[in-house]
């Protein structure tokens, strides 16, 4: 009997010949990213005895830091930037090499362009949209500050060996369609707990159509779904990613042809159409056609679930001379500094300005409520991460979920839109 990608990654941490479903193994990790979290972890360090914080690593060359939450600290809030300035601290005092501050971006796309990802590999972050890695053939997961203050002394970490769930999405996307309307779709279709710590094997023709931009949307919104990895099969544009970032050594992960699943779904692309997730979850999720005479004060575009490259440009499609509704703000975050210096020199950032986007820096600002807070009773279409209440700073506020393209007809409108109309307007 054959193994799935969970299993097989499993068990090469685990120093097994195999491993199974429901099986508990205590699993070297390959690589731990932190962002802000680092100081909390310190303190439990230091709450557990040791006076001096942190006293080691297992290995420096597996951790990496991304200052990307309060990046920088808003609203004259010093004890982050003590916290900040601890997490420096700790960085120069353990000698770690791979530090990424405040102006690199978010930690969930700054991983991925660092170079440190490999398919194969098991990497772990007190973050729970770490799932993200998965586009690139990693086992990815979130974890909490308490595991990871024990991976820091030890690089290991015990884990049930997940079931396997296969999503097959046949047929193709239409272009005003992308990753998040997958999801949604999924969401709709199969419920949001569709896949309770399981892993999560996506496939089909959709799936290799669809762009790297677009796998990390789907691999990044996978924790909503319960996920504790999700996983897309290493293709030439995964190879030309990874190499276009220094990776050299690849060595990708399949499952077997006799690996066993738990279920296995099947959705038909040609048949999808925008989707908007209503609040405070996912399990209300419509079609933006019967979401329209919902008016709406503010609109993001960006962050870590749809602040790519892709994301970018059908904003600027859509918006390009037009003008955002006079009473709609509508905020763009590209995921990291790179993405934001390859939009400027496509001009994105420019279109997107002129339509009247504030574009931010590169930081989880709006997607957390540090950057356009919501007043009460006010509506955000959002194609970040969450819609839950009080996401963005305001249990008083609505927060709609959707894709860019959706997002970006909206703000022209005032309105939840359907972007099919608008797409080559």
């Amino acid at each position: 009997m054959g193994m799935t990608i969970a299993e097989k990654i499993l068990a090469r941490c685990a120093q097994k010949q195999r491993v199974a479903s429901g099986e508990f193994v205590n699993a070297a990790i390959d690589l731990i990213m932190f962002h802000e979290a680092l100081a909390m972890t310190s303190q439990i360090i230091e709450e557990a005895g040791s006076v001096e914080g942190i006293p080691r690593v297992w290995d420096a060359r597996k951790v990496a830091i991304v200052l990307d939450h309060y990046a920088p600290p808003p609203g004259k809030n010093s004890k982050m930037a003590n916290k900040h300035a601890k997490i420096r601290a700790i960085v120069e005092q353990l000698k770690l090499p791979y530090f990424y501050d405040v102006n690199s971006g978010i930690c969930h796309q700054v991983l991925p362009e660092s170079g440190l990802l490999r398919p194969g590999q098991l990497v772990v972050s007190p973050d729970s949209h770490t799932t993200l890695y998965g586009a690139l053939n990693v086992a990815g997961t979130g974890i909490g500050e308490t595991e990871a203050a024990l991976i820091l002394l030890t690089g290991e970490l015990w884990f049930m060996v997940p079931p396997t769930i296969r999503i097959k999405i046949e047929g193709k996307l239409s272009k005003y369609l992308n990753g998040k309307d997958v999801f949604l779709e999924v969401a709709r279709r199969f419920g949001s707990e569709i896949a309770q710590y399981k892993a999560i094997e996506w496939c089909g023709e959709a799936v290799s159509d669809m762009s790297l931009d677009g796998r990390m949307c789907i691999a990044n919104q996978s924790v909503e779904l319960g996920a504790k990895f999700s996983f897309f099969e290493v293709d030439e544009k995964t190879l030309s990613f990874l190499k276009g970032h220094g990776v050299r050594e690849i060595s990708p992960v399949y499952p077997d042809s006799d690996a066993v699943y738990e279920e296995e779904y099947s959705i038909d692309a040609t048949q999808l159409e925008p989707l908007v997730a209503c609040p405070h979850s996912f399990a209300d999720i419509k079609p933006a056609e019967e979401l329209q005479n919902v008016p709406i004060q503010q609109a993001v575009i960006g962050c870590c679930a749809n602040g790519r490259m892709e994301d970018l440009a059908v904003a600027a499609h859509i918006l390009k001379d037009k003008k955002v509704a006079p009473k709609v703000r509508l905020i763009v975050t590209p995921a990291s500094s790179e993405v934001y210096t390859m939009a400027l020199a496509k001009g994105y950032i420019e279109t997107l300005v002129k339509a009247g986007a504030i574009v931010t820096n590169s930081c989880c600002g709006p997607c957390i409520g540090n950057i356009g807070t919501l007043a009460d009773e006010e509506v955000c279409l959002t194609s970040t991460s969450r819609n839950f209440k009080g996401r963005m700073g305001n249990p008083q506020a609505s927060i709609y979920l959707a894709s860019p393209a959706t997002v970006a007809a909206s703000a022209i409108t005032g309105k939840i839109t359907d972007p099919r109309e608008w797409f080559n307007a």
